[in-house]
């Protein structure tokens, strides 16, 4: 049994709520500097930053009904159909998430779900996810609680609660740029949750685009968790940390700046550092595609051709996250429709960018 971390014990509840319902939407988000391998109760071994999306989110309406007796009653639908699945994973974050909100065994829930892109592709799914059911679950306490906590702390709480369900959704919860993994030149940063980055950006960031090329839209050849765990033993683990970490203290004057040529190199590098592990693991695996590939060749040669500042990176999947600022969207975008989405399952694509985190629904 992990140390229980007394700042998000609730306090004796004092009222009751008999039923009801709360939404939430939350974003997905698309890490720069990524987080691969964690210890502990779903703690990171290296601090990450990710872009928090705008489009790319799940909408999550929370009904609960008082009951008797211990333990947990969860129904699931996604758009609108039960998913049984579903239920062993929220069963497991609710059996963690026990001490911080006491009251899970005293409702029936009913979760009733959509996201706006494919699930389990590579889109984080679980990140928007678990912080949308986090959310919803907080503003219910809000409400046991009488008079709910600070914007602050609530955001906060949230994320730590997120990450007990899915690391990377500790990062969906507020906009912009969002920091997880405690790091010694990044103040306020925890492994516990995340924060909004609190340096210096350049405006060119503010409004930074990302599409997400939907290179294989289904199930993921090997689950994020498996491929965590795999960090395990891995001969390269210390240096991939001690790279990501120096590669957070690289990008604070590269976010200052808008050093644009810096970025790509940096993005870039972590993209593909993070499938090296992959490739290096025991067992290995690859979670590239041919079409995968493609593309990036294919930006590579637009970027050298057009001065444009376009760069892609990968999460743990196929799927290519062609990044650009916005005032070169029509170049990119025109890129997109006449040469990389041939390379794109049913030429599928979402045009997304940077958004200001989740919203109450």
């Amino acid at each position: 049994m992990s140390a229980l971390h007394q700042e998000f014990v609730p306090k004796p509840y004092t009222n009751f709520v008999e039923s009801g319902s709360v939404a939430w939407k939350s974003p997905s988000n698309i890490a720069l500097i990524k987080y691969w391998g964690k210890y502990g109760q779903q703690l990171p071994k290296n601090t990450s930053i990710s872009f928090t999306l705008d489009h790319c989110a799940t909408s999550t309406r929370l009904e609960f009904q008082s009951k008797q007796g211990k333990g947990f009653d969860i129904t699931v639908l996604l758009d609108g159909k039960a998913q049984a699945d579903f239920v062993p994973k929220i069963e497991k974050f609710f059996t963690i998430a026990m001490p911080y909100l006491p009251f899970l065994e005293d409702y029936s829930f009913t979760v009733h779900t959509s996201n706006s892109f494919p699930h389990s592709s590579g889109i984080a799914s679980s990140a928007s996810g678990m912080s949308a059911l986090a959310l919803c679950l907080l503003d219910l306490e809000a409400q046991l609680s009488g008079n709910g906590p600070s914007e602050e702390d609530f955001k906060k709480k949230a994320s730590f609660l997120a990450r007990l369900g899915s690391g990377s959704a500790a990062r969906s919860i507020d906009g912009g740029l969002a920091v997880w993994g405690e790091h010694q030149e990044i103040a306020g940063s925890s492994d516990l949750f995340a924060i909004p980055y609190p340096e210096a950006v350049h405006e060119v960031f503010h409004d930074f685009c990302d599409t997400v090329l939907l290179v294989d839209t289904g199930e993921k050849v090997v689950s994020s968790t498996v491929g965590h765990g795999l960090m395990h033993g891995h001969p390269f683990a210390e240096q991939r940390f001690d790279q990501a970490n120096t590669n957070m203290q690289t990008i604070k004057p590269i976010l200052a700046s808008g050093d644009l040529d810096a970025f790509i190199a940096l993005v870039e590098s972590e993209a593909l550092s993070l499938h090296a592990m992959m490739l290096t693991s025991s067992p290995y695996f690859i979670l590239m595609k041919p079409a995968t590939l493609a593309i990036i060749n294919r930006i590579w040669s637009f970027r050298k051709e057009t001065g444009i500042p376009a760069c892609f990176t990968l999460d743990a999947g196929a799927n290519v996250h062609l990044l650009y600022p916005a005032q070169h969207k029509q170049q990119v975008q025109d890129l997109i429709e006449n040469e990389l989405k041939a390379h794109c399952k049913e030429g599928a694509y979402i045009h997304d960018q940077v958004g200001q985190g989740a919203v109450r629904l």
